[in-house]
């Protein structure tokens, strides 16, 4: 039987119902991890060792903001809708954070006064509920998150590193206005998603420093 899902998408309170979202999060996230490795820098082996705080930590942490789509089904219309997909933005950053090598080829920055500045990372949604435009409604949720929680400044650069071979991606961020901007190294798209930490000492090998990956930007105005 073909389940008639309806799908809701919000942005994860840092104050309501937080041990219950940590919970769903963390069930959802190692279920991507599990899923789809290759997507993460960070392993399923290194969050299921997580503890409850490190999770409700996460989703509390100032500089990110985590977005979910949920699922509910009407012939289980008493249960607790399902945590099917999630996108997170980290931000605002500092020009002097945001700004990459020169060899990025990347637009420059304008000053903080003029602009905002968010990574978009982390999008994923569940292999049974694919094909219902779930990675675009949340990135859509996302986005009108931006342009709405603040009046100032007047744009917003909302960035983001993929790798070039997944067009599936890239062709859902074109659609959303994203263009090409840029090519990235590992090293760098690990520091520009918060995960700088993973980074090994020695970074000579050359998968830390070739430019494969394919940077995307989107200028937003608020209204």
């Amino acid at each position: 039987m073909t389940i008639d899902y309806t799908y809701s998408f919000f942005r994860v309170s840092k104050s309501e119902e937080i041990y219950r979202s940590a919970q769903k999060y963390r069930d959802l996230r190692l279920q991507a991890l599990q899923v789809s490795p290759g997507s993460f820098a960070s392993t399923y082996e290194t969050e299921s060792a997580f503890t409850d705080n490190d999770w409700i930590s996460r989703l509390t942490d100032p500089g990110y903001e985590i977005f979910i789509s949920a699922a509910t089904s009407p012939h289980y219309s008493l249960s607790e809708p399902e945590w099917v997909g999630q996108v997170t933005l980290r931000g605002p950053a500092s020009s002097q954070d945001f700004t990459l090598p020169a060899a990025s080829c990347q637009p420059p920055q304008k000053s903080d006064s003029e602009e905002e500045r968010w990574q978009m990372l982390s999008l994923f949604t569940l292999p049974e509920h694919r094909g219902n435009r779930l990675g675009a409604n949340l990135c859509r949720e996302a986005l009108d998150y931006l342009r709405n929680y603040r009046l100032s400044p007047p744009s917003i650069h909302v960035r983001l590193m993929v790798r070039p071979e997944n067009q599936v991606a890239v062709k859902l961020y074109r659609r959303l206005g994203f263009i090409a901007a840029g090519n990235c190294n590992l090293s760098e798209a690990l520091v520009a998603n918060g995960d700088g930490y993973l980074l090994p000492k020695d970074l000579s090998a050359t998968k830390w420093s070739t430019r494969t990956g394919l940077i995307m930007s989107l200028w937003i105005t608020r209204h």
